[in-house]
């Protein structure tokens, strides 16, 4: 699947990895997510794309963030739009799709392969164009938690699909031991 001496990019769908790792019921550690690439070839660079939430003074994601800013990956964020829909609910409106496909495609005359960690049908188009550069491309979404966390077209595009749980050892954070003061008493 890898060469140790080809060029390596990713490029991280934030929502999307965030979702399939939540549907296998683990967390991701980014310092071992990247070193694991490092290992399988020599990685040029990690992207990390995210939506933040206009006029919130503290965002949850806001740690993640500068953790990753600071620890090697390219961080690419843009406002998300919070509104009321017709019925009154709240809804929130933001995507990375075209951001990361213009990155994607600028990044492919410096890299031999592209990992794509999103099972987001829409990159299909992407996809395609990077293997007519001559760009082998790996998708890392999951099956197993369920099939409709990646597109069918996606998946049968690529050139390689690792699936997000076989590498749950590798880069999944160790559950965390509950403290004293987790404990509720009853």
């Amino acid at each position: 699947m890898f060469y140790q001496n080809e060029k390596l990019a990713l490029f991280v769908d934030g929502a999307n990895l965030y979702s399939a790792a939540r549907a296998l019921g683990f967390d991701i550690d980014f310092k071992k997510l990247r070193a694991e690439f490092m290992r399988r070839g020599r990685l040029s660079r990690a992207f990390y794309y995210t939506t933040l939430l206009e006029n919130e003074d503290y965002s949850p994601i806001r740690p993640l963030i500068d953790w990753l800013d600071y620890n090697g990956f390219t961080m690419v964020t843009k406002q998300a739009r919070e509104f009321t829909d017709s019925a009154g609910r709240r809804k929130i409106k933001g995507s990375m799709d075209v951001e990361l496909a213009v990155d994607a495609m600028e990044m492919a005359k410096h890299v031999d392969h592209i990992v794509l960690f999103s099972g987001n049908g829409d990159f299909k188009p992407l996809v395609a164009g990077l293997q007519r550069m001559g760009v082998r491309v790996s998708v890392v979404s999951t099956i197993r938690s369920n099939p409709q966390m990646i597109s069918d077209d996606l998946r049968r595009q690529v050139d390689n699909f690792i699936e997000l749980d076989d590498l749950k050892d590798v880069i999944g954070r160790p559950a965390r031991e509950p403290r004293d003061d987790d404990m509720i008493e009853t």
